[in-house]
């Protein structure tokens, strides 16, 4: 699922804006303290005289000139400090602006072991791309902690609807820190889509890579490439992303028509990203029970083994809320 040539330039072509504006904005800061402080403009000008003098005497047999030129280079930066200080300003005010540290705004990292690799703030751009097609940014938009209700549920349904919210709250706020699966199940219309928007867009906020599948689609995608020769790179890229974004949602599972190569793919995903600690979420209206039958006795295992488990009852909300829209157009 890797990005086409439209889609790569594009994103380099922002990172080349980026950069260009943050240039723009440090020339402005830098017209702005030399107007304000003329007197730190002549000690930057001194930098250069400074340096060739101690080239001078580092050629004329003076050992100590470099210890000399960092130790006067080191006094000039602090001056510098001082009088951005006095002025008002940080200290860092005329350093180079990055909207992305990590990367100086190219896009591009160095890996532990000294490969080129794409920046967290590539990726979440490059997944944004690749899985507009799933809704994601809209399902957020509607379905987030600031929308959430609890009008709907009524005793037992709500008891389980509010230890699911506080489930999913501690989830996203612990992240970062803590490696944990989340499984919804339990009768249509109760809200565990729902949960699972909401996770997404906290951790969306955050800055994680978040892919949103339905359980039918992703296996779609799965087959598509699998059986087309033509298409060994783009199975690769998924897999990739499939098995190292933060997080996967894959909603509505037992949707899809269930074989030996969607129970073989469902397997593999679990699996994968359990020994990455990758975290995952899965949302499904049927029971444990179904569950176990449906899929092979592996799945099973690795769901009620490594995820929490949450079940939602009660009516079908978004049945309600038809009926009630329905009714004031009436």
């Amino acid at each position: 699922m890797a990005l086409n040539n439209l889609q790569y330039e594009s994103i380099i072509r922002g990172y080349e804006r980026t950069r260009d504006l943050n240039r723009k904005l440090l020339e402005e800061r830098r017209e702005y303290v030399y107007d304000r402080i003329p007197s730190y403009q002549e000690l930057e000008a001194s930098v250069s005289s400074v340096a060739l003098a101690q080239a001078r005497s580092l050629l004329e047999g003076n050992d100590a000139a470099i210890a000399q030129l960092r130790s006067s280079l080191a006094k000039i930066s602090i001056h510098k400090k001082d009088l951005l200080r006095e002025a008002g300003l940080p200290e860092d005010y005329l350093e180079p602006i990055y909207t992305c540290p990590e990367c100086e705004d190219t896009g591009y990292v160095l890996s532990p072991d000294g490969h080129r690799e794409k920046c967290r703030c590539f990726r979440r751009q490059e997944l944004a791309l690749l899985y507009e097609q799933s809704n994601l940014q809209e399902m957020v938009s509607k379905e987030n902690f600031s929308t959430l209700s609890y009008e709907y549920y009524h005793g037992e349904d709500l008891t389980r609807f509010q230890n699911a919210v506080r489930i999913s709250q501690k989830f996203a706020e612990n992240f970062g820190n803590d490696y944990n699966n989340l499984f919804f199940y339990g009768t249509v219309g109760t809200g565990k889509s729902f949960l699972s928007g909401c996770i997404a867009q906290e951790l969306l906020k955050q800055g994680h890579s978040v892919i949103y599948f339905s359980s039918s689609g992703l296996f779609e995608a799965l087959a598509r490439y699998s059986f087309d020769t033509k298409s060994k790179e783009t199975l690769y890229n998924f897999y990739k992303d499939l098995y190292n974004c933060d997080l996967i949602i894959i909603d509505d599972l037992g949707t899809e028509v269930t074989n030996s190569f969607v129970t073989s793919q469902l397997f593999a995903c679990l699996n994968e990203r359990h020994l990455r600690r990758r975290a995952c979420i899965i949302s499904t209206n049927l029971s444990l029970e179904e569950l176990r039958d449906r899929y092979s006795d592996r799945i099973f295992s690795r769901i009620t083994s490594n995820y929490t488990l949450c079940k939602l009852t009660g009516p079908d909300i978004r049945m309600h809320k038809k009926r009630t829209a329905n009714s004031l157009n009436i």
